[in-house]
């Protein structure tokens, strides 16, 4: 057995470590200490700060430090982040507002400030890059990295370097962060939630079998609620009930997935971590304060949010090749619909009418309280919108939207809007 310590660093053999629980650090007595017999081989990571918007807004405001505070939107709203004391009550993510402030009366509701947590998220990915360039982001707050090769140039194996990182992200940047290592993506991620806040957490290759075997099958990613309730008809709820079966007759039930259970069942995960992993998707979405049937007034919704993605994609310099609409009624029921363009796009006239027509057919009279629109099968920007003869308008339309970006450029968004923006 090797230990860590996460305080003064000092990584040292710890033979009695499983008989004493409450081990401390033999040189500076900290009680933050990780051990594993495979702490000094493992090299894949996964970082995670701890409730990250929450985390940022209490570093900003000392005076919420004890509070139970949650990130996201009024009334009609969800969570997006609620702090560890707010967890206590039972709040979590994507929680609606109504459920939350009804769990935790007493909590701090502060609006998302996007652009401030995207500032501190570069900070915290800067300080990633400057440990290893093989850093995958997963979201503004979370990442993979893969450390191997890095002992030497770092003066020591990969869990103290990520110690040392954890702990300047905490003292430069004043947020916390969770660690999973291990070997493999798939295992980093979920040791990163087995210790939170301000956790360290390994899972080696001698223990994963055994470790898996006894998880529930939702652990595997892309288990989700209805794949679930398929597995469970078929007597499969935990890991273990996969194993008797081969990877052909998980494919033969499964699909594609079926060697995804097959092989991480096992722990085994062949992902490699890329730093420049290709955006999925570019999406806007808005939550009502009050619940609309109105096709009028879920178009002219609808409309802000095209702009919105399609500013994205132009920043972005990508285009989508497939329109996504997402519309959550007043029981929370989620309707997705989406449709494949011919070209892609990155115009927002392009995305609404398309988006508009599907709306159409969905807008029954029933009451909405979400509505997005997304673009996926991305491709490079200078793929979009080529002129075509089935459609000779719309070279006009794109001239005009560049036009008006041209304008927005110089003076605002503010400066010129299309009628159906109007109120």
């Amino acid at each position: 057995m090797t230990t860590l310590c996460r305080d003064c660093f000092i990584v040292s053999p710890q033979p009695t470590v499983e008989k004493r629980p409450n081990v401390r650090c033999r040189s500076c007595g900290s009680p933050r200490v990780a051990s594993h017999l495979e702490l000094e081989s493992l090299t894949i990571a996964h970082i995670d700060c701890d409730a990250f918007y929450a985390s940022v807004e209490k570093r900003d405001n000392p005076d919420l430090l004890d509070k139970p505070v949650i990130v996201g939107g009024g009334h009609r709203g969800v969570v997006s982040a609620a702090c560890y004391v707010a967890r206590m009550y039972g709040v979590g993510s994507a929680m609606p507002m109504f459920k939350a402030l009804k769990a935790c009366p007493d909590a701090v509701v502060i609006r998302p400030d996007m652009a401030k947590y995207s500032r501190v998220g570069r900070e915290v990915r800067a300080l990633m890059e400057a440990v290893t360039p093989l850093v995958e982001p997963i979201s503004i707050d979370e990442a993979f990295l893969d450390l191997s090769g890095t002992a030497q140039l770092h003066g020591g194996c990969p869990a103290r370097t990520l110690a040392r990182l954890v702990k300047q992200i905490e003292d430069s940047i004043g947020v916390t962060a969770s660690v999973g290592l291990s070997y493999s993506k798939f295992l980093a991620k979920i040791a990163s939630d087995l210790d939170k806040p301000r956790g360290f957490a390994m899972i080696g290759r001698e223990e994963a079998p055994a470790f898996l075997a006894e998880q529930p099958i939702s652990i595997i990613w892309g288990v989700g609620k209805a794949f679930r309730q398929q597995l469970a008809k078929d007597g499969i709820r935990h890991v273990r009930d996969l194993l008797p079966y081969d990877e052909n007759q998980l494919v033969a039930r499964y699909g594609r997935m079926g060697s995804r259970l097959y092989f991480f069942a096992r722990g085994i995960d062949s992902r490699k971590v890329e730093p420049h992993s290709a955006m999925k998707s570019v999406s806007a979405e808005t939550t009502f304060n009050e619940d609309i049937k109105d096709l009028p007034k879920l178009e002219k919704q609808l409309w802000r949010l095209c702009e919105k993605v399609s500013k994205r994609l132009k920043a972005k310099d990508l285009a989508g090749g497939n329109i996504v609409l997402k519309l959550k009624t007043s029981d929370f029921k989620q309707l997705t619909r989406s449709r494949s363009l011919e070209n892609p796009t990155q115009l927002s006239e392009v995305i609404y009418q398309e988006s508009r027509r599907m709306l159409a057919k969905v807008a029954d009279g029933r009451r909405f309280r979400l509505i997005g629109v997304g673009t996926s099968d991305l491709k490079e920007g200078e793929d979009a919108d080529p002129p075509s003869l089935l459609v000779p308008e719309l070279e006009q339309v794109a001239k005009v939207e560049r036009a008006i970006d041209a304008v927005r450029l110089k003076l605002g968004d503010d400066a010129i809007k299309k009628g159906r923006s109007l109120k």
